[in-house]
């Protein structure tokens, strides 16, 4: 053991205890910085792959429509086509528009997608419905549960569907319908869950009075994360259909996705100050060390050992509570990740709600642990402590021994 070692264990360690309070205050400061640091940083990560997922999801991986006019005409040559492409895993000639629902004296203006029946499971995600069934079949509707929730519908209800061609033609008047709610989706995510609608691309074409065509052609894709095979998908889409606007999901929610990379690159530069508060604690009890030891410094100057032998020896302290400040906040961050969702569910219960859905747009808290980030944490709480274990280590060297050993 070298003396550097041997004398930040003697530190450690004080006659009358196991460790000291300062210390043991230290090393709290650095676990609860730690802690703090990968719990946000997981929980960022989480909110980013849970809105990707559900975007992916619900929404279209590729969206094609028409470079001039709105309707898409052909779209009878152009989804076989589609369909041929090699990771293509589903093709949905759709008809989107904002329309009024009303029941119960209620109104709500919600996305209302006109879907083939038969695409409409693979087009959408939606997993089991919450009530009732997907049946778009005759006047049929399905509709999101915050949405169904606003208009007081259940399965089985008549909501009332006014077009929008009644307020932008003047040649005609396409008059409301009433469909029956034949089911409810719930995806997790507000926005969706309240902002969207579906029915049969046949009542929708009505609804718009159209003969024929569509206004999109969604396309799911097997890899949409995968930039590269993606990236081949896109490119035989637009040489498909090359009279067309391809539009990616990438492109569509670029604003949300720039925002939480934006939002997580700040976090993270904000919550660098925590790990520095928490050095500031080790440096603190290494000057008070120094203050402690001021006659067993000079006394070990006069005997001869280096400057650097006894800076050592307060840099290897300092490290040592870095580094059980880390170990303890790990374990810290994944204990408190791995209970996170009883923990909010806790909360709750004493009508403290840290995660309502009306405000996240999500269902359950998410989290990631990304490796990088930890390691990220980890060197950058290493490097700090170094930092400040260097001014009491410099202010020991710097004692004269005639006066140290004096007091």
């Amino acid at each position: 053991m070298t003396f550097p070692v041997f004398l930040a264990a003697k530190y450690l360690k004080p006659k009358r205890s196991l460790a000291s309070v300062i210390t043991c205050v230290s090393v709290t400061g650095v676990m609860l910085g730690v802690a703090i640091v990968v719990i946000v940083r997981a929980v960022m990560t989480g909110f980013g792959d849970m809105w990707q997922e559900k975007i992916l999801n619900f929404k279209p991986h590729l969206t094609v429509l028409a470079r001039s006019g709105v309707v898409i005409s052909d779209d009878d040559r152009l989804v076989p086509e589609f369909e041929r492409i090699p990771g293509v895993s589903c093709v949905s000639p759709e008809i989107d528009t904002r329309v009024l629902l009303a029941c119960e004296g209620r109104v709500s203006a919600p996305m209302l997608l006109g879907v083939e029946a038969e695409r409409m499971k693979k087009a959408f995600h939606l997993g089991e419905p919450y009530m009732g069934r997907y049946d778009l079949d005759g006047d049929s509707i399905v509709l999101g549960i915050d949405l169904a929730e606003s208009l007081g519908a259940y399965v089985g209800a008549k909501v009332t569907v006014y077009s929008p061609k009644t307020l932008v033609s003047r040649d005609e008047v396409v008059l409301p319908v009433k469909w029956t709610v034949t089911g409810i989706f719930s995806t997790g995510q507000r926005d969706y869950d309240s902002g969207y609608a579906v029915a049969s691309l046949y009542n929708v074409r009505e609804l718009m009075a159209l003969d024929s065509g569509v206004y999109a052609i969604h396309i799911k894709t097997d890899s949409p994360a995968d930039h590269e095979a993606f990236g081949r998908i896109a490119e035989a889409v637009r040489a498909t259909a090359p009279n067309r606007r391809v539009i990616t999901w990438q492109e569509a929610d670029r604003g949300i996705f720039n925002a939480l990379a934006v939002e997580k690159n700040m976090m993270a530069l904000l919550l660098m100050f925590i790990t520095v508060v928490a050095m500031f604690c080790v440096m603190n009890t290494l000057l008070v060390l120094t203050v402690q030891k001021t006659s067993e410094i000079g006394l070990l100057k006069a005997l001869g050992f280096s400057p650097l032998e006894i800076m050592g020896a307060f840099v290897v302290h300092g490290f040592v509570q870095c580094l059980a400040g880390i170990v303890l906040g790990l374990g810290l961050a994944f204990a408190i990740l791995a209970n996170l969702q009883n923990l909010v569910e806790l909360l709750a219960r004493f009508g403290l709600e840290v995660f309502p859905k009306a405000i996240y747009g999500l269902d359950a808290i998410p989290y990631r642990i990304v490796t990088a980030d930890v390691v990220w944490t980890v060197v950058a709480v290493v490097v700090f402590g170094a930092l400040a274990s260097l001014i009491p280590a410099t202010v020991a060297v710097s004692k004269n021994p005639v006066e140290a050993l004096g007091k």
